[in-house]
Order: C-alpha cells, then structure tokens, then sequence
C-alpha cells in the first residue's frame, strides 16, 4: 500500500506528479507484455506465469496509487488544470494497466497458445501497443512543464507533436490488428473454436491498449484546449 507522506511528498514537489508517477507504473506493467507473449508463443508456461505474476504485481501497485490519489487530490489547487481533468486522465492510464492484466491472466487461466502462423505478427502488434503506451507516458511526463508555462508557449507545440505521434501509432495498431485477424480467420476452421473466440478476445484486448493510449492522450489534449 502507497503510504500518504510518499502522496503528500509528490504534491509537495507538484500537483502532477503523483499522476506521472501513476503512468510511470502503467507503462511499467505494460513492458512486460512483449517478453509475456515471447513466452506463449514458443509455449514456455513456467516463463509465462512468472511474468504474469508480475504483471499482476505492478498493476494492483498502480491500482493502490490510484485509490491513493483518488482520496488525497487537492480539490482547490491553484492551477489551470481541475480536479476533474487529473482524474478522468488517471482513470485511462488505469484502463490500460487493467487491461494488460487481463490479457495475462486469460491466458495464463486458460492456458492458451497461439498457431505459428501468427506468432511474429501477433508479437509485432504487442509490440506496437507497447509503443502507444510509452508515446503516452512521454506526453504525461510534459504535464507539469505545460502547467509551469501556463499552457502556452513551445511546450504546448511540443506536446502537441507528442500526441499526434502517439495518434499515428495508434493508427498502426489498428492496421496491423486488422492484418492478425485476417491471418486467424484464415486459418481458425483447423483450431477449436472455443479457442479461436478468446483468440480473437485477446487481439481485441491488445488493440485495446493501443487504444486506451491514445484515450490518455486525448484527455491531455483537451486540457490544451481549455
């Protein structure tokens, strides 16, 4: 459990850092889907609970952060950004944490694996989704410079790049889901179908972060707009 001076410490030093801190440990749960996946596809179960563990170690981290914050933001910060901003883009980051939790701990539940046939462009995809999820970190590690500049300024062009990158690796993950589901459908006749549907739930679950992502980039960019 986060203990309230570590909270209290991080406002003392800024009113964004403890949501920085928060994504720090989102993204931190989601690099360990690559090496995840690396283990399901070449079926090394014992490899791939052991990283599950962890994963599922980091998210409830960032969970007990989040209930944290929840109770401890300042409601009268004086500050061009409101409480209810920091906490709708604390609710994505938490979305993407939970998710990669999800897609690990199905897997690992059901003891899944995948055919050959998809295993390097499933493992490209996990990777590109990886990407978003740090392209959003990079942008939330800018919030409090942006609030020092009164949201104006180069700052605001530079995270404004920021989120159309991550608006482009978005649009990459969707491609390359498009293409995976395309190489199961080709081939889902010769699997069992109870399988091929949670398959096909975990690539949903995959672009989801991607998507989720760019949900936290999206909540930043309204905050530029205001």
């Amino acid at each position: 459990m986060v203990s309230k001076n570590y909270i209290y410490r991080l406002f003392g030093q800024s009113p964004v850092k403890p949501l920085q801190t928060h994504m720090e440990k989102v993204v931190t749960c989601v690099a360990e889907l690559p090496a995840f996946f690396e283990a399901v596809i070449v079926s090394d179960r014992k490899q791939a609970n052991s990283i599950q563990k962890r994963i599922s170690k980091l998210e409830n981290e960032a969970d007990d952060l989040k209930k944290e914050l929840r109770l401890h933001l300042p409601t009268g910060l004086m500050m061009p950004v409101s409480r209810r901003d920091l906490l709708e883009v604390l609710t994505m980051q938490d979305r993407v944490a939970n998710k990669v939790k999800d897609i690990a701990g199905l897997i690992v539940g059901r003891k899944m694996s995948f055919p050959d046939e998809i295993g390097s462009d499933l493992l490209v995809f996990v990777n590109r989704s990886v990407d978003a999820a740090r392209q959003a970190h990079k942008a939330i590690n800018e919030l409090d410079e942006l609030v020092e500049t009164g949201f104006r300024g180069s700052e605001v062009d530079l995270v404004k790049s920021m989120i159309e990158e991550l608006n482009r690796i978005e649009s990459d993950t969707d491609r390359i889901e498009v293409d995976v589901r395309a190489m199961l459908f080709k081939i889902e006749k010769e699997l069992p179908p109870i399988d091929v549907i949670f398959m096909y739930k975990i690539i949903d679950g995959i672009g989801d972060i991607g998507d989720l992502s760019q949900r936290v980039g999206s909540r930043l960019q309204l905050l530029l707009a205001r």
